[in-house]
């Protein structure tokens, strides 16, 4: 189970904490740069260079088949870190710590109140009842929990802190993020005091180059590290007549000025949740139904609601696994930006869809600079696909010559000017808009033999797994460069601006979406048997979103991407295909 913000998520294994299991505490802003391999300098960095290949007949310069040790260290950095780990503390009646499993407790009842977003876990331990409570700051990467035991009273019951080394050593963390050996790697300092309010303690964890406080406050506690040799820290209540023990921890990139109480936390939390379920909305399957299945089904799209507002509702997009572990080194994925933000507008909850789309303007500088300086286009904004909260594209052929993350900013855009219909929101978007749409009409290139403009190659289609160099005139892409370019030039529009010529010249003049035996191809020129190929049914089925996902599209003929879909149904690994 899992509480969170968006921007912070605590996993708790069923004491509420982290007693058994290290499930992760994550962010979206806690990243780390590892050292550079040795010999290697900043300098080595700054001057790195992919390769450059042919497009339509001059070189363009990307980011992928450089110096070896300076690219794998550009994709794995940074790396997101798990900021530590909080777990109940159990000593014997002689005040000495014991090693105790999950399997030594009793009656175990836990639950996850959605409405307030507080985890209440219940269980025995030696003939004794403890109750905890967790929540999660709304405003802040802050745990708050309450405990209540006569443990407590006797002296048995307290918590323990522990931190974790991270690194870019994996590309896939999970279940759980961290080393916990690897304790000469990085160090740990303990002070007592802080000029915070609230705060009793901070420790400082210090990762390379990289420093994050975890601030602790709540009722009077001592705290002692367990050895030097670790970084795991005992904290004791020291309140003997009271059979609660309640703290607040917090983690940040920099000394916290005011620690919330736990009673603030835990309101702050109801708050904030019972707004979300007020203010949003979700699918009514129970309402009318006989279906037994309706009700279960009903309860993990409610469950999936709440998941979304923990992992996917942070300041920067989600990666593919939010906050509970990591993948790609924790970074996200431009193209996923679609499927894992979009619903937010669907439901109308635009406060939390706001959050992650500002990557779109901070990042704007970062993808002119990749589109007209790196790779000269004459013109636009190339949009990363891998990246982290600066920008950067982390190098790689998939990751720099996939195309379809480009035209999502045009809808989320469009989304925002539904709702709005104001000229406030035209204005927000209109640089991004103007920049992704100018990028998209230089990327098509005009076919002289045939007077269309042609897409590819090289590029990658949206299943990754076609050869980029002889991959032309991909189906869904051509549709949604289509319906991209009719967005921007409705916008300019609306600003009463004329839109450059040369976006309504490509919208109009694209090549026409590849047809093989009556169905979409996946890009033109795709091998005949390519239904039975398992090298191309796997992976994303794009051509599904022909018409359904994509609105009805001048070019797109329904009866043909109706019988496109039913073939993917039969013919496509759906058992090993993303989205």
């Amino acid at each position: 189970m899992q509480v969170g913000n968006g921007n912070f998520a605590f996993g708790a294994d069923v004491t509420g904490l982290q007693t058994f299991l290290p499930w992760a505490i994550m962010s979206s802003w806690g990243w780390k740069n590892d050292s550079l391999p040795e010999g290697k300098t900043w300098a080595d960095v700054e001057a790195y260079k992919g390769a450059s290949w042919d497009f339509h007949g001059r070189l363009v310069q990307y980011e992928f088949d450089g110096e070896p040790e300076i690219q794998q260290w550009l994709i794995s950095n940074p790396n997101r870190v798990n900021l530590g780990r909080i777990g109940l503390l159990l000593m014997d009646e002689g005040g000495r710590a014991m090693n105790i499993t999950e399997e030594d407790l009793e009656d175990v009842q836990q639950e996850l109140d959605l409405w307030t977003g507080t985890i209440t876990s219940q269980f025995s331990f030696s003939g004794e009842r403890i109750v905890v409570r967790t929540y999660s700051a709304q405003s802040s990467s802050t745990v708050g929990v309450d405990i209540q035991s006569s443990l407590v009273q006797e002296h048995r019951l307290g918590i323990f802190l522990d931190f974790p080394w991270n690194d870019g050593s994996a590309k896939f963390s999970a279940p759980f993020v961290g080393t916990w050996n690897a304790t000469s790697n990085h160090t740990t300092t303990l002070q007592l005091g802080s000029e915070g309010a609230g705060i009793q303690a901070e420790i400082t964890h210090t990762l390379d180059s990289a420093i994050f406080i975890t601030s602790i406050g709540g009722d009077k506690f001592s705290i002692s590290r367990d050895s030097l040799q670790m970084h795991r820290y005992s904290v004791l209540p020291s309140d003997a007549r009271s059979a609660s023990f309640s703290f607040s921890i917090a983690y940040s990139p920099t000394q916290f000025i005011s620690l919330p109480t736990v009673e603030s936390i835990a309101e702050e939390s109801t708050t904030s949740w019972s707004q979300f379920w007020m203010k949003g909305g979700f699918i009514d399957v129970v309402t009318g139904s006989s279906d037994p299945r309706a009700e279960e089904l009903q309860r993990r799209i409610i469950l999936s609601r709440y998941l979304m507002r923990v992992n996917e509702a942070g300041d920067t997009p989600p990666q593919e696994s939010g906050l509970v572990n990591n993948g790609w080194y924790g970074k996200f994925h431009m193209e996923e930006t679609f499927w894992h933000l979009a619903h937010w507008a669907l439901w109308g909850n635009w406060d939390l869809l706001d959050r992650p789309l500002g990557v779109y303007h901070r990042f704007l500088n970062s993808s002119l600079q990749r589109a007209e300086v790196q790779e000269s286009f004459t013109s636009g904004a190339r949009w990363s696909k891998m990246t982290d909260p600066s920008g950067r594209s982390a190098p790689g052929e998939i990751n720099e010559l996939l195309i379809w993350q480009q035209p999502h900013p045009l809808v989320f855009a469009e989304y925002e000017y539904r709702a709005t219909q104001s000229k406030a929101t035209l204005e927000k978007w209109k640089y991004i808009i103007n920049e992704t749409a100018n990028w998209m009409s230089v990327f098509a290139w005009r076919n002289p033999s045939t007077a269309l403009y042609d897409l590819g190659p090289p590029m990658y289609v949206v299943s990754e797994d076609t050869s980029p160099n002889i991959t032309k005139n991909p189906a869904f892409e051509l549709a949604y460069w289509k319906f991209g370019l009719g967005l921007a030039r409705k916008w300019m529009q609306r600003l009463e601006q004329n839109p450059p010529r040369i976006w309504s010249d490509v919208e109009e003049h694209l090549s026409p979406l590849p047809i093989e035996n009556g169905l979409y191809a996946v890009y033109e020129g795709i091998e005949g048997n390519f239904w039975t190929d398992p090298a191309y049914t796997n992976d994303h089925p794009a051509l599904v979103g022909l018409h359904g996902w994509l609105p009805p599209i001048p070019g797109v003929n329904v009866a043909v991407a109706k019988a496109t879909a039913d073939k993917v149904y039969t013919a496509w690994n759906v058992s090993n295909c993303w989205g």
